[in-house]
């Protein structure tokens, strides 16, 4: 294994600047055959990242490759299966569980040992490790942590113990020295005779401090007897003390009596004080103001000034129930009393308080249903800001009621929601059905959908709506637009003016609802106190814990889910999905009417839906109105892959007329009035991505049919339907400067004047048949061996059947079977590309370029003969220009 491993290290991590610390041979369970190595793996560079790394032999089995890895950081949890008995089978948890089994149990051991080393050193989120012994989870050696990398600790604790028993010299002592040695010069170079001297000078020293001592005898008899006599002074003091001490004895037995008295009274005090501080907490945090009571239980809720006070009591109320009594003041029965009153303010004021908020709900839902009919004629959506703004009045007691009161939060939240979806599905249907109207254009058939009712609710149904719309948008087409019969409708002003009005119509359906979807959705946060504050742990609502309260099925919007800070976020969006429930399908029933009324809608649906997404994603990336505007833009994307793909099979499906010249084909001028609808459309579009891509799909399809249609035309020669048709692309795509077809633009280019050059050189084989053939005879003669000057040898190719084929092309007939070539090259050429005179100058320079060619090849074939062409380059300039001119 330590073979493997440094084969390991040196082709696999050290290339990649990592480490391999751990290795173990294992196989998938129950797939033994295909072994593998796990290895554990730090880089060598800071950050530090650890990973674990899966390497398997090549199939060839000559070398190791490297063939997953994970990062440490991602794994949650290890199994070992059993942590009693040795078992080589383990878990490892990262985004799904990976099972494996080792070679053996201790090489399994000494790699979740290492995990769990590393996830201690470089992980703050603790891996969980299961079912493994204590013995394999021991911390890092303190030592290691300690000592620096690179020092020997018993070296370091060497050091320690030497620092220890040092001592540095004083300055003093610094200077001593030096002066000695200085005064002995071979101090440094004699060290035995300095340390001699030393020792003579210490015994000198030492004999005249003992002969001082003996000197000074006298001063210490002296000193002895002054001594003596304080001694005796002493014991005469300490005689005098015991008497005074015996005298105070008394004085000390009444102090202490004093004092105990004191301790009483000071004892006394004190729980005096406590008690006192009892009493006066519990009388400020437990007593509620009798206008507060009074606030709670009569407080009027319509008025500011009512609800003002109401909030005022409520959050007083809450403030009370919340105290955190000290031990044993639950137990007394005035605190008990003052509980009971509180919950049952609670349960009065919330019932109070519940039932005022639904009839706010009806009564302001009844106002705003009566201005609807106003707007029901015009596309636009009633504002809700006057029910917004008087119901945010309430949102404190809202925050109140759901801390204290969460069963009636979660009715009063379904109440709402159930209403104001009721009230927002009429008004957005009938917006919707005022848009669908305004789109089929037919203000007259409009009566048939009158305003009946005091909402003003438009009384046609979708699906004779939709065949109205048929109807309406029959008169003026058979079909809806398509490449190929755009060239004779499109370009109208009805139609230009249609597609205007459905782009404004569209605009203004988005517009409406933005702002409407936003406003509604900030109200919800606001009022229900959602995506604010979670819960206060612990509060107790009707004997449950309010940390362990669900949303209420019956409310319809709830389901498991609880109120933590992400489930806020989530219970403004399923609130939101309720109430507007309907706008994803009226916008998808919109979005099909546009597509039915004209397929071309799908372009200005794409960019406005675009443009609005994001716009919503800007403002909240995860709000209902980013979520359901992204849902809608799938389905115009897929009626925009639609539109392009119903082109394509309609280029697919075209017929050419036998009978009559091809000319432009309707696809190809399709092509042009699509690109340049598309350019205005797309200009700045955030989607200028998807026309590229159906620009490059098309212009395929261009191509491909075009050359298709040349191939089965009958009356239009193939390299005129060619021509003409490459040369309006290319004039297109040169006009429009489309970025994305540069090189479709150029392929244009080649294959018109490919085709060109191809029907010029065909066309002009016509006029002088008889004389082309000949000189291709001489040509394959030259080219089967002969010189050039023995072709007139040859009886075929003689200098008379020269002289009797040139005669035949005289001036006249050269100059009539060019005014012929003129008028059939008219008839295949249609009036509307104008390329005839671009055909008739290359064809007069193709045939200019062929009579020097046979004139070159006369004088090198026939040399001295004298034989030369009837016309010349002059004659043959001015028969072109007078052919031109005369037609």
């Amino acid at each position: 294994m330590t073979a493997i491993k440094h084969a390991l290290q040196r082709d696999i991590f050290t290339p990649n600047d990592e480490r391999l610390l751990s290795i173990v041979n294992v196989c998938k369970a129950g797939k033994k055959k295909k072994n593998c190595f796990l290895c554990a793996t730090v880089t060598t560079e800071r950050p530090v990242q650890v990973r674990v790394v899966k390497v398997k032999k090549s199939d060839k089995g000559d070398f190791y490759k490297r063939q997953t890895a994970w990062e440490l950081r991602d794994l949650a949890i290890v199994d070992a299966k059993d942590a009693n008995k040795e078992n080589p089978e383990f878990d490892l948890h990262f985004d799904k569980v990976y099972k494996w089994v080792a070679s053996s149990t201790a090489e399994k051991n000494s790699f979740i040992s290492c995990i769990w080393k590393l996830s201690q050193r470089y992980l703050r989120k603790k891996i969980e490790f299961v079912n493994v012994s204590s013995q394999l989870l021991e911390e890092l050696p303190k030592a290691e942590e300690s000592v620096p990398s690179g020092e020997n600790p018993s070296v370091a604790g060497g050091d320690e113990e030497t620092l220890d028993d040092y001592q540095e010299l004083s300055t003093r002592e610094e200077q001593d020295i030096e002066i000695m040695m200085d005064a002995c010069e071979y101090a440094i170079s004699n060290a035995e005779a300095f340390a001699e001297k030393l020792s003579r000078e210490l015994q000198v020293l030492d004999g005249a401090n003992i002969q001082s001592i003996m000197a000074s005898e006298k001063q210490v008899n002296i000193l002895m007897q002054l001594l003596d006599e304080a001694l005796n002074d002493v014991d005469e003091i300490e005689l005098k003390l015991s008497s005074y001490e015996e005298m105070l004895q008394s004085v000390k037995d009444q102090m202490d009596q004093i004092s105990q008295s004191n301790h009483m009274i000071q004892l006394s005090n004190t729980n005096n004080v406590k008690l006192l501080d009892e009493i006066e907490f519990i009388v400020n945090h437990l007593d509620l103001s009798k206008g507060h009571i009074k606030a709670l239980q009569e407080g009027d809720l319509c008025s500011s000034k009512g609800i003002e006070a109401c909030t005022n009591a409520a959050e007083a109320l809450l403030q009370c129930m919340n105290v955190a009594l000290r031990p044993g003041q639950d137990k007394l029965a005035a605190v008990r009393q003052q509980q009971q009153m509180f919950r049952e303010l609670r349960e009065q004021f919330a019932r109070r308080l519940t039932n005022h908020l639904n009839n706010v709900f009806v009564h302001q839902g009844h106002d705003q249903s009566s201005t609807l009919a106003q707007h029901s004629a015009e596309l636009t959506l009633p504002k809700h800001s006057p029910l917004h703004r008087d119901l945010l009045r309430y949102a404190k007691l809202m925050e109140w009621l759901k801390i204290t009161q969460h069963e009636k939060y979660e009715g009063l939240t379904g109440n709402y929601v159930d209403y104001i979806s009721r009230l927002y599905e009429r008004e957005i249907k009938d917006f919707f059905e005022v848009a669908k109207i305004k789109m089929t254009g037919t203000t007259k058939e409009g009566k048939k959908f009158g305003l009946h009712g005091s909402s003003g609710k438009l009384t046609g149904s979708t699906s004779s709506l939709n065949k109205l719309s048929i109807q309406g948008s029959a008169s003026r087409r058979s079909q809806s637009s398509s490449l190929l019969d755009m060239g004779n409708m499109s370009a109208s002003d009805l139609d230009v003016a249609d597609r205007t009005k459905f782009d404004k119509i569209f605009e203004q359906v988005l517009s409406e609802l933005e702002p409407l979807c936003l406003a509604e959705q900030d109200f919800i946060s606001k009022f229900f106190k959602l995506q604010q504050h979670p819960i206060v742990p612990g509060t107790t609502v009707e004997g449950e814990d309010v940390d362990g309260l669900m949303f209420s099925k019956q409310s319809g919007i709830g389901g498991d889910r609880t109120l933590s800070g992400t489930s806020e976020k989530d219970m403004v969006r399923m609130m939101m999905n309720k109430i507007f429930h309907c706008i994803e399908v009226e916008l998808n029933n919109l979005i099909a009417l546009g597509d039915k009324i004209d397929s071309f809608n799908s372009l200005y649906m794409l960019v406005k839906m675009s443009h609005h997404v994001w716009t919503a994603e800007n403002v909240d990336p995860a709000s209902y109105l980013s979520t359901t505007l992204g849902n809608v833009l799938v389905t115009v994307k897929r009626n925009f892959d639609k539109c392009i793909s119903a082109q394509i099979r309609q280029m697919e499906e075209v017929k050419i007329s036998k009978k009559s010249k091809v000319g432009i084909l309707p696809f190809v001028t399709g092509f042009e009035e699509f690109a340049e609808l598309a350019e205005t459309i797309f200009r700045n579009s955030e989607r200028r991505g998807d026309l590229d891509k159906a620009y490059v799909k098309l212009i395929r399809a261009v191509y491909l049919n075009v050359e298709k249609v040349a191939t089965e035309s009958q009356k239009t020669p193939r390299d005129v339907v060619m021509m003409e048709n490459f040369h309006h692309i290319f004039s297109t795509l040169s006009r429009l400067k489309i970025s994305c077809l540069e090189a479709e633009r150029k392929e244009a280019k080649q294959k018109y004047t490919d085709h060109l050059q191809s029907y010029v050189i065909y066309s002009l084989g016509q006029p002088l048949e008889k004389l082309n053939h000949f000189f291709e005879g001489v040509e394959a003669r030259v080219a089967q061996g002969i010189r050039e000057d023995e072709v007139s040898y040859q009886l075929a190719f003689n200098k008379q059947e020269l002289r009797k084929v040139i005669k035949e092309y005289p001036g006249k007939e050269v100059k009539k079977g060019l005014d012929n070539l003129y008028k059939k090259v008219d008839k295949h050429l249609c009036e509307e590309e104008n390329l005839l005179q671009v055909v008739w100058h290359s064809m007069q320079d193709e045939f200019i370029r062929q009579y020097k060619h046979f004139v070159g090849l006369i004088g090198r074939c026939y040399p001295g003969s004298g034989i030369t062409m009837d016309f010349t380059i002059q004659d043959i300039l001015e028969y072109f220009s007078s052919i031109a001119q005369s037609h």
